[in-house]
């Protein structure tokens, strides 16, 4: 009995190990939780806010470009726009921090000029790409609008097409990576409602990005996929496109 139970224990410990230090969101690690927050809620009627989904296990105050972005975003340059970071995995806190955000009676719901007063941005690299559609879609069915979602790398499933509730969409993604690609092209559910600004297509073949500061086990068959995640020209990107949207943005 000990000559079995043994070596099942040890497996167990490493294995509990393992979790704790790698796996956010499990077992005792609960990751991101709602009072990591720091907008105050409810908004002012000109306020934005905007969500950065992180990409793959990353913590929502990794630093790392998005949310660098973010942060940047928050400074007092663009006193308007309320930024927070997001792990992909929650949605649900998303969901809560939207609804608090534009529930400016404080009633606990939001009534129908409060839903389509909402100002909301919406942008997430990798899997945070791919968290950014479906909280779209999550918020159609509540019926509240979104100014923009922007798509970095995104990997998903069924994340090519924007929901309906989207006023406008853009995509940025690479092409040269061996096993992951980002989306090459998103298209509106229904166009008289979406507009999609473009596909953005960033080619590394030539173009020389540092990496270095990455692990060597995540260069492992995504090179590419990395060099697009440490690109300051597509972070300046995304940062046009929120403040473009911030900008022209009338209610």
């Amino acid at each position: 009995m000990r000559a079995r139970t043994y070596p099942l224990l040890v497996r167990l410990s490493v294995s509990l190990l393992l979790c704790w230090t790698t796996v956010p969101g499990c077992l005792f690690f609960h990751g991101q939780r709602y009072r990591d927050f720091t907008t105050r809620t409810p908004l002012g009627e000109r306020d934005f806010l905007v969500l950065g989904f992180m990409g793959g296990r990353d913590a929502w105050n990794k630093n790392n470009a998005l949310r660098s972005l973010g942060l940047r975003l928050r400074s007092q340059q663009h006193a308007r726009l309320q930024v927070e970071t997001v792990e992909n995995k929650k949605r649900a806190l998303a969901i809560e921090l939207v609804r608090n955000a534009f529930d400016r009676d404080c009633d606990g719901k939001l009534d129908s000029r409060e839903r389509s007063s909402a100002r909301l941005i919406l942008y997430g690299q990798s899997f945070g790409g791919a968290a950014v559609v479906k909280l779209a879609r999550q918020l159609k069915v509540m019926e509240i609008p979104i100014l923009l979602t922007v798509q970095i790398d995104s990997i998903g499933r069924d994340d090519g097409v924007i929901p309906s509730n989207v006023l406008r969409a853009a995509n940025l993604f690479q092409p040269n990576g061996l096993l992951i690609r980002g989306e090459p092209k998103i298209v509106p559910e229904d166009p008289l409602k979406t507009t999609i600004i473009g596909n953005f297509e960033f080619d590394y073949r030539q173009k020389k990005v540092d990496i270095s500061a990455v692990s060597w086990h995540k260069k492992i068959f995504r090179v590419a996929h990395n060099k697009i995640e440490h690109d300051p020209d597509v972070w300046a990107k995304v940062e046009e496109l929120v403040l473009e949207a911030a900008i022209t943005a009338r209610f």
